[in-house]
């Protein structure tokens, strides 16, 4: 029977939210497969065959991760997720060098749990930085540069946001981190396996890595720590010191292989990838901003990954476009988030205005979206758009001329 039960026969919405999490490839599943049957030993069991091949096959898997990023498979830590390797980056690193350094530097965009590990980290006595954001998106180099401190630990910034595709400028930070012989992470889960990220040119000492956004298992992920220059971390977790000591607890054989083999299907696939996704993300927005007046793309236009499309569309309720929607399965920001009606903290940080904020759509095209699917998303949104525009008394009084603005409104 299928998911509702229903015997597989409901027709589900297209699946347009790749970003909150991918479908697993099916090369990925079947070489997970042997590992949650046949081949059950625990990895760290030394003395025996079965111990042997799965810590083989970990190993394997730690290779294709490293490899991936240019790293060198002893910097491959296996986690639960980004989540997960977020909060050791952060926690891990303050920690650690807290007896001479109490400041972190971040961005008002990041992911939520790099922002509240930095909330947290503020509750110990750090200090933490939340630099702004420009309207495109993007840092500002010189703020970055003012932001320093003496006893500046570790700067976090992410490479592609979850909700808006912007690429931060990766490159520099990572220089102007090693200039200042200051720890730089990056929570690289939009990033990984769709742009071409190598640890040592972008001089990166730590970056977070989630199974779940490439196609691969939900449930695990990796954190990249840098050998040399030598980041040192206090764990989270502590037990009985499996990988190297910073991650306690059983590597999990069938994900971590899955993580492996989603890593290397999407080096080989990374180009072809990404040029289709290009494309249909460019018929998306071309058709839709042909057809529809007042749609504002948010983010840089340039410096992004187009996969991930966020446009706001006037005089619409974010929330009834995407009800409207209910045959295509799209979001109108993170997934973390969607259940509060405050409008994104990403929206807000670029200075989008409150109302755009609430009209907000993100679109999500991945590896498996069809040209199909593309069309068919732009023509519902295209026809949703302009019903809801003609039932909205606000749409009536733009094209009447009239400043909203200008307005003042009356409190009940």
């Amino acid at each position: 029977s299928g998911p509702n039960g229903d015997g597989g026969g409901a027709l589900r919405p297209l699946y347009m939210d790749v970003q909150a999490t991918t479908p697993l490839d099916p090369r990925v599943l079947d070489s997970m497969l042997p590992y949650l049957t046949a081949y059950y030993g625990n990895p760290h069991s030394r003395t025996h065959a079965y111990g042997w091949e799965s810590e083989a096959a970990m190993e394997k898997a730690r290779r294709q991760v490293a490899d991936l990023i240019g790293a060198d498979p002893r910097e491959i830590i296996f986690t639960s997720g980004a989540t997960e390797s977020n909060n050791m980056a952060l926690k891990g690193v303050a920690r650690f060098y807290k007896s001479r350094k109490k400041h972190i530097i971040t961005t008002q965009t990041e992911h939520k749990c790099v922002l509240d590990s930095c909330r947290f980290l503020e509750t110990e006595g750090f200090r933490v930085t939340y630099l702004p954001v420009k309207k495109n998106g993007l840092i500002d180099l010189k703020d970055l540069e003012a932001a320093f401190q003496p006893d500046t630990s570790l700067v976090s910034v992410m490479t592609v946001n979850n909700e808006i595709g912007v690429k931060q400028p990766i490159h520099e930070i990572g220089e102007i981190c090693r200039e200042r012989k200051v720890f730089f992470h990056t929570d690289a889960a939009q990033a990984i396996g769709k742009i071409p990220v190598d640890v040592n040119d972008m001089k990166i000492d730590l970056m977070s890595i989630s199974g779940h956004k490439i196609y691969g298992p939900k449930g695990v992920g990796a954190i990249y720590v840098r050998r040399r220059p030598r980041v040192r971390l206090e764990p989270l977790q502590s037990g009985g010191g499996q990988e190297r000591g910073l991650r306690s607890g059983t590597v999990p054989t069938p994900l971590a292989v899955g993580l492996g083999t989603a890593c290397e299907v999407a080096q080989q696939e990374m180009e072809y990838d990404h040029k289709r996704i290009s494309q249909l993300a460019e018929r998306l927005v071309t058709k839709i901003m042909s057809e529809v007046p007042d749609v504002v793309m948010n983010g840089d236009r340039e410096h992004r990954y187009p996969g991930c499309i966020n446009l706001s569309f006037a005089y619409v309720e974010g929330e009834s476009l995407l009800m409207a929607l209910k045959d295509v399965a799209l979001s109108s920001g993170s997934a973390c988030t969607s259940a509060s009606l405050e409008p994104s903290y990403v929206l807000r940080a670029i200075g989008t205005d409150e109302d755009l904020a609430h009209s907000s759509i993100r679109f999500g095209i991945g590896r498996f979206t069809t040209e199909e699917e593309v069309d068919y998303t732009v023509q519902k949104c295209i026809q949703h758009v302009k019903r809801l525009r003609e039932m909205s008394p606000l749409w009536e009084m733009v094209q009447d001329g009239i400043d909203l603005k200008s307005i003042k409104w009356t409190q009940h």
